[in-house]
């Protein structure tokens, strides 16, 4: 550690170093939107929701048809490195298996 983060204390013998505390932030989240699509089947939406964001079967056929009837769903949520990294791998497994299921990030 440098000794930019250490800081002398009030000690006449010697001085004391006492580490200063940082703040640390809490890093920013964001959700993962699915969009529907009329060409996307739903089993495969069902897939994807299980494989990459670890949905059970009836969680994933729930955010399935929310997406089916509302248009969009949230397919979880996360810090941006994870949620950028998701959805990449969504959409590349989806172009890989001729969908063109899309995938947006919202952040919270």
């Amino acid at each position: 550690m440098s000794k930019d983060n250490w800081s002398e204390g009030d000690d006449v013998n010697g001085g004391v170093l006492l580490e200063k505390k940082e703040k640390t932030e809490k890093p920013s989240l964001y959700r993962v939107i699915m969009l529907n699509d009329d060409y996307t089947p739903m089993e495969f939406v069902v897939l994807v929701l299980q494989r990459f964001f670890g949905h059970n079967h009836e969680a994933a056929q729930q955010i399935m048809l929310h997406v089916h009837q509302r248009g969009v769903g949230i397919c979880g949520v996360y810090t941006f490195e994870v949620a950028e990294a998701k959805a990449s791998q969504v959409m590349n497994f989806a172009r890989q298996n001729e969908h063109p299921l899309q995938l947006q990030l919202e952040k919270e």
